[in-house]
């Protein structure tokens, strides 16, 4: 049975379950109708963060154009353009035991495509979450559901992997940005041009 978490709480994940090293990291959501016309295209993005909270080089940003990072252990599965469907609209695959050192947090962040133009924002989504499964096994671990305590953002940092003793936790982040993905690239220490 999955923990089942609320903003702003925290879990151990790799010292209550021994053993774990492959985890699958997936995030969903669901648009709400509206009349605007075009299509909503919500991205995963996932940033390996050092202990100054930032990237160390461009490599450590993993998304649809690039796929992999932290010398292979975190894997984007591919790109979503249309969010149908239940279950994971996109996942990540991280592999724990192989994340490099340096790597202190790995946040996991959602944005909304061309949100500016399109004039589009997270009021307009609902349902959306985030869960980790044991990829060996395929049981949910933890589910982290947002709730619908956004209305002018076009990013959010859902979650975060981060590193606490020599173990893995999860914190249920759940922070809304306005300025989509360029806004928190640069607050994670890429130079967005």
């Amino acid at each position: 049975m999955a923990i089942s978490l609320s903003k702003g709480q925290k879990v151990d994940l790799t010292k209550t379950n021994p053993g774990l090293t492959k985890v699958v990291v997936g995030l969903g959501w669901d648009t709400n109708r509206y009349d605007g016309g075009k299509d909503f295209d919500l991205d995963a993005s996932i940033f390996l963060l050092g202990a100054n909270g930032k990237v160390t080089s461009e490599k450590d940003f993993v998304f649809y154009n690039q796929l992999e990072g932290g010398n292979g252990s975190v894997v984007h599965t591919g790109d979503n353009r249309t969010g149908e469907g239940d279950g994971d609209d996109e996942q990540v695959k991280v592999n724990l035991s192989a994340v490099p050192t340096q790597v202190e947090k790995i946040s996991f962040v959602i944005t909304i495509h061309d949100a500016e133009s399109r004039g589009q924002n997270f009021g307009q989504v609902s349902n959306a979450f985030c869960r980790i499964v044991n990829e060996d096994t395929n049981q949910e671990i933890i589910r982290y559901d947002l709730g619908e305590d956004f209305s002018v953002e076009t990013a959010i940092i859902v979650g975060e992997l981060y590193r606490h003793n020599g173990e893995w936790k999860f914190s249920a982040v759940g922070s809304g940005y306005q300025g989509g993905l360029a806004r928190i690239a640069t607050d994670f220490g890429l130079n967005v041009g």
